[in-house]
């Protein structure tokens, strides 16, 4: 499978190749770990393939939204952004770029998948050809600006470079609908979460883009439906033993991954005023509650050693970190490392074994 690398336009997000007087720095881009964001691609004929008719009406209500296209003049810089960057502490500074970075990946790899799938797909299945392009765009804006905000740190990635150079991770087609989902509705309630916090605390709003926030969000909300009304038109997706087993293990993959990610990086949420610990808890919950709506199960996420597991995994996570900051010899650290590595194997699985909940069962939290 040739992946989109191969015929993706690397210059798509607008914004991102504007350029300031001083030219800002190319930023590597951070080393891939489990944790950093993919590329993905997927098996294009059978995306091509796919009938619709079983629930055609509600994607091409959804196309019809998409094609209003009710972010086009949202995205525009105002005043607010001169000179916001020098007001930012160093160690602030350094986890916002963090920050922007790891956002702009995400972006730009929802972005080159979409771009693809669009592209490959368009004279076999026009609708699904058509709602791609349209997010393929919306994702393209999110990324350039994003990109942006990084240049006014005086550095900016280079989103062509990471086109070609990264590794992309092929997903079947279901494989892919499960993830961008959970991938497009946590991003909603991540999103949505720190708006309303700054909402109330606008002391903390550190940078100006925290203002597009709100109705950013709406974009992704908007792509979350979009899979889940496509998931309804291949109900084998979210019917019968496998989908259950395959919708526990990316609501999992998905949770373990943000809740290790955003702990270790708690220093950005604590400049924002929140502790990234109940952040995370407040957004696991609320997508667990939304993916209820689709997948025939979701996790238990209310059981008492939920989060302590999870803890493990941070606590893991970190003992790992150690290991590779070490100066010891690459077969060492590998050595130091595999305790931990088959600690967090077995705390995953303890975690995916937990008895899930049958999504027709499901009581909303009252986090």
């Amino acid at each position: 499978m040739v992946p989109p690398a191969a015929t993706a336009t690397p210059a798509a997000p607008p914004t991102a190749a504007t350029g300031t007087p001083d030219a800002p720095a190319t930023k590597d881009p951070v080393k891939d770990t489990i944790l950093t964001p993919r590329f993905y691609t997927t098996d294009f004929d059978a995306m091509a393939a796919m009938d619709l008719r079983p629930n055609e009406v509600e994607l091409e209500a959804i196309c019809e939204e998409f094609r209003k296209d009710y972010n086009r003049h949202h995205f525009v810089r105002n005043g607010e952004f001169e000179g916001a960057a020098e007001k930012l502490d160093p160690e602030t500074r350094q986890v916002f770029i963090e920050f922007l970075e790891q956002s702009c990946t995400s972006e730009f790899s929802g972005f080159l998948l979409y771009k693809e799938l669009s592209r490959r797909i368009k004279e076999k299945n026009p609708l699904l050809a058509e709602c791609f392009a349209h997010m393929a765009r919306d994702e393209a804006r999110h990324a350039g600006f994003l990109n942006k905000a990084m240049g006014d740190f005086g550095l900016q990635l280079d989103l062509g470079f990471l086109t070609a150079s990264k590794a992309y991770t092929f997903f079947k087609p279901k494989f892919i609908f499960y993830a961008t989902y959970l991938s497009e509705k946590i991003g909603y309630w991540r999103y949505i979460a720190i708006y309303r916090h700054l909402e109330k605390h606008p002391e903390s709003k550190i940078f100006p883009i925290f203002n597009f926030f709100e109705n950013w969000c709406q974009d992704e909300n908007r792509h979350g439906d979009f899979f889940d009304a496509l998931m309804k038109a291949q109900p084998d997706t979210v019917r019968g033993l496998s989908a259950r087993l395959w919708c526990r293990f990316f609501l999992l993959a998905v949770f373990a991954t943000m809740y290790v990610r955003d702990v270790a990086r708690k220093e950005f949420y604590e400049a924002l005023g929140l502790d990234a610990r109940e952040y995370d808890k407040v957004v696991i919950a609320k997508t667990n509650e939304t993916s209820a709506r689709v997948f025939p199960v979701v996790l238990n996420v209310e059981h008492p050693k939920f989060y302590v597991r999870l803890e493990r995994l941070v606590s893991n996570n970190a003992k790992l970190s150690e290991a590779d900051a070490s100066s010891a010899p690459a077969p060492v650290k590998v050595l130091r490392k595999l305790p931990y590595w088959i600690a967090n194997g077995a705390e995953m699985a303890k975690l995916y074994l937990m008895a899930p909940i049958r999504s027709e069962q499901f009581q909303p939290s009252v986090r």
